[in-house]
């Protein structure tokens, strides 16, 4: 493709319902497990590996996995001579009564307070209530997915009366200059004008951000405070410190000058995110393209992770190797989306996006033309490309990306070349 114009794609149609809103259908989030030890027995060596794969999953890296075999019975003579750990998961063959004379010797050996999980074979209604009524936590029939195993984990530990965490978003670029703050920007004013979503967006760039000069708002203070004292940092702070640009969208901003030397520690930043987290149910992530340890764990903490590149040779090495990283340490979720900006830009020489799209082995979901005159005029003016042109095509592939970093699909008609080649493809 070599003319931007083949670039951009007829506007993604929503359908039209009674209340005048689009339909949208929300994943939900599972919340990271707190420091708990998990003791695992398990029949058969496939599911030992499928909950190994669990307990390497960024939610679970808190707690403590040790996977044994030889099911309840092992259990039961493991546990005679040490006490139980917070949660024990057991796999069964059995049903019937030998299942429940088993589980009572398992239940002579519990500390009182210790949670138990079934992992059965047999699918039976009758079998899961009287299981739960003798005080087992969780049945779960196999073959499971680790998934399910942390969600099945998150949900027994989650506070009922506590409201659900937020979604994370973090963005972050390939290179400097490709354009990733302006997309976390966008697609934060999206989210929420367009889908009516409560939305923070924390720029960690704190030397050199720009959400405070793209959402003409000078913030005062803002994220390096909390940072420097994430002990400090409650609700009563968190609203002092943000800045609200519109009912909807508040901005954590950086404070954008060179006085001070910023050596993030990793759980200061974990700690500022998650309690953001616990009071909006969107948070965007915008990551200075730096590399080191508090970087790194963000990336990696992250529900959803956009990573933005121009088609050239640095973006596509760089690119690759967060890919890789990213698939390696993060085996249970969806991979990144990548946006591929800046495409067809005049009397530059580039790297097509087929190729593009080869080399790091996963489709774009994005292809964003060279369009220097939209995203200047929004920059220069302090508003989001939204504001200035709703209907340019690439404002609205930028509405699509929105949708789909949160989880929130939206119903469209099934029209042939709905969303075409702006739009990259199928992530890998």
């Amino acid at each position: 493709m070599t003319n931007a114009e083949q670039l951009l794609p007829e506007d993604p149609v929503f359908e039209d319902h009674d209340d005048g809103d689009d339909e949208f259908v929300t994943q939900s989030v599972v919340k990271p497990v707190p420091r708990i030890s998990i003791e695992v027995f398990c029949e058969q060596p496939d599911t030992g590996v499928v909950i190994q794969r669990a307990g390497e999953d960024r939610r679970l890296a808190k707690a403590h996995v040790t996977v044994h075999m030889g099911g309840i019975p092992a259990a039961v003579k493991y546990y005679k001579d040490t006490g139980t750990p917070s949660l024990i998961i057991v796999e069964t063959v059995e049903g019937g009564e030998t299942l429940f004379k088993q589980l009572g010797a398992l239940a002579e050996v519990c500390d009182a307070g210790t949670k138990v999980v079934i992992v059965g074979h047999l699918n039976d209604i009758t079998l899961y209530r009287e299981m739960i009524r003798q005080g087992v936590n969780e049945y779960l029939v196999a073959p499971l997915s680790p998934i399910q195993i942390v969600d099945s984990v998150a949900r027994l530990y989650a506070d009922p009366d506590a409201p659900p965490i937020g979604r994370s978003i973090v963005f972050l670029g390939a290179r400097g200059g490709v354009g990733s703050s302006t997309l976390a920007h966008n697609v934060s004013w999206c989210i929420a004008e367009d889908m009516r979503e409560d939305v923070t967006l924390i720029d960690m760039d704190l030397p050199f951000g720009t959400a405070g000069l793209d959402f003409n708002q000078d913030p005062v203070q803002g994220v390096a405070e909390a940072l420097m004292q994430p002990e400090r940092l409650d609700d009563v702070l968190l609203d002092r410190l943000l800045v609200k640009c519109t009912d909807r969208l508040s901005i954590f901003g950086a404070p954008g000058t060179l006085d001070r030397d910023e050596d993030l520690l990793p759980d200061a930043c974990e700690s500022v995110i998650e309690t953001v987290r616990e009071t909006c149910p969107c948070v965007i992530v915008d990551m200075p393209h730096v590399w080191n340890r508090w970087s790194r764990q963000t990336l990696l903490n992250a529900d959803e992770i956009i990573i933005t590149a121009t088609p050239d040779l640095a973006s596509l090495r760089n690119t690759k190797n967060f890919l890789d990283l990213i698939k390696k340490q993060r085996t249970n979720d969806a991979a990144p989306h990548v946006v591929l900006n800046q495409m067809s830009m005049p009397k530059r020489p580039e790297i097509p996006a087929d190729d593009f799209a080869e080399a790091i082995e996963q489709e774009p979901t994005l292809l964003l033309p060279f369009s220097p005159v939209l995203f200047g005029t929004a920059s220069n003016n302090g508003q989001m490309l939204q504001e200035i042109d709703p209907k340019n095509k690439t404002t609205a592939a930028i509405r699509h990306l929105s949708t789909l970093v949160t989880g929130r699909h939206a119903v469209v008609e099934k029209k042939k070349g709905l969303l075409s080649s702006l739009l990259g493809g199928k992530k890998g």
